[in-house]
């Protein structure tokens, strides 16, 4: 969480910017707040909003139920005499149930995702005292907040309209990135309905847009422009991807075959550096088409190490596919190149060569990869095999670590 406090957008409307941003708002003695942030980032929220009102807080709303938008009111509940009403989309209680029952499995991808191994996930939650389904008129002082449900990133998101300041509160549902719709190690996205709430918000005449990641837009053309540029960019993969299936293609050939629009290519708010197009080719596959890729090979397949090791015999050995995998590396091809390098330590998993190749491998794969997703897998897939093959996570064997 910012440690600048709360920047001024309008009267009565402050931006906190965070890893999860927060919007508050002052109205007739009542702060409100739209998101309140991460729980590493929960205390200095607080401090923040009250250096910016003392104005007892009456309402919170939830854009989603993600931690980062979720953790910021254990400081305002623990205030004397406190009462603060939390309104969400009614899917938010299910996923906060889901993250209980999944609690370890939460832990890993995401240590995974952001290299943070020591990370927890979180167990206890600040559920919903108000809750909606499709739509909610909420009014506090002079303020009229108008929700509406949208289906994304998630399954529980809430857009809030709030007329007399022109603004749109959008959530998650505008990054600054490409939409965050094909997370390999997540849950279902829904990149259509993403879409049509791209469109509806764009239809509202948002003078002021502040997304939950990144800055504020000011402007309606600008909002306009943003907000159905990026309902197009989805629509297009939605589109490409729904007629090849259509015409019975292979998962396969679809990932290779889909590309977003090239004359969208330039613009800030539509780069791939976190979700990439490829993730939600596969992730419309899962929600229209099932796990079957079409392939039937992995309908009931073989175990992959059992696979692994008939490869290595076809090649004279698991050191064979090894240097293989070290060529097609050095001859720029990392997609196969991880292929072999994987097989190889499937077939001898105890061999601190082979992982040191994998390792080698996947290190070259996160450094040329754009997004944050596909960085975070190969970066701890290096990490896993050095420390296979007797070295630091970093690298250094048991030669450097003796040096320091």
């Amino acid at each position: 969480m910012g440690g600048a406090g709360v920047v001024d957008i309008a009267g009565g409307l402050g931006w906190q910017p965070g890893f999860g941003n927060t919007v508050a708002f002052r109205t007739r003695g009542e702060l409100l707040l739209f998101d309140t942030g991460s729980p590493l980032g929960a205390a200095q929220l607080h401090a923040n909003v009250r250096a910016w009102s003392r104005d007892p807080l009456t309402t919170a709303f939830y854009s989603h139920g993600h931690i980062d938008h979720v953790f910021g009111l254990g400081p305002f509940d623990a205030e004397p005499g406190a009462r603060v009403q939390v309104v969400a989309h009614e899917a938010v209680r299910d996923r906060f149930d889901r993250y209980r029952l999944t609690n370890g499995y939460n832990a890993v991808i995401n240590q995974r995702q952001f290299q943070a191994p020591d990370l927890t996930w979180p167990t206890g939650y600040r559920d919903p005292d108000v809750t909606f389904r499709d739509a909610l008129t909420v009014t506090r002082g002079e303020l009229t907040f108008e929700l509406f449900h949208a289906k994304g990133e998630t399954d529980d998101a809430a857009v809030a309209w709030v007329p007399e300041h022109r603004l749109l509160l959008p959530g998650d549902l505008f990054i600054w990135l490409t939409p965050n719709c094909g997370n390999p190690q997540k849950v279902q996205r829904y990149p259509r309905e993403w879409a049509h709430a791209l469109r509806r918000m764009a239809a509202l005449g948002a003078e002021v847009m502040i997304p939950s990641h990144g800055a504020p837009v000011f402007g309606a053309g600008r909002i306009h422009q943003a907000l159905t540029e990026t309902a197009e960019w989805l629509e297009s993969i939605v589109e490409q991807t729904l007629a090849m299936m259509n015409d019975g293609a292979r998962l396969d050939a679809i990932v290779q075959a889909v590309r977003p629009p090239a004359h969208l290519a330039d613009r800030v708010y539509l780069q791939a550096k976190y979700d990439e197009p490829e993730f939600i080719v596969r992730n419309l596959w899962r929600l229209y088409g099932g796990w079957y890729d079409g392939n039937p090979a992995r309908l009931k397949p073989a175990p992959d190490a059992d696979v692994a090791r008939a490869v290595a015999d076809l090649a004279g050995g698991a050191a064979a596919v090894a240097d293989a995998a070290r060529r097609a590396a050095d001859g720029g091809d990392l997609r196969l190149a991880a292929h072999l390098a994987e097989m190889a330590v499937q077939a001898d998993p105890q061999s601190a060569a082979l992982h040191a190749v994998r390792a080698e491998v996947y290190a070259a794969r996160a450094a040329a990869e754009p997004s944050l997703m596909a960085r975070g897998v190969y970066t701890w897939s290096a990490a896993e095999s050095r420390r296979a093959a007797g070295e630091d996570a970093d690298g250094r064997g048991p030669a450097a670590r003796l040096l320091t």
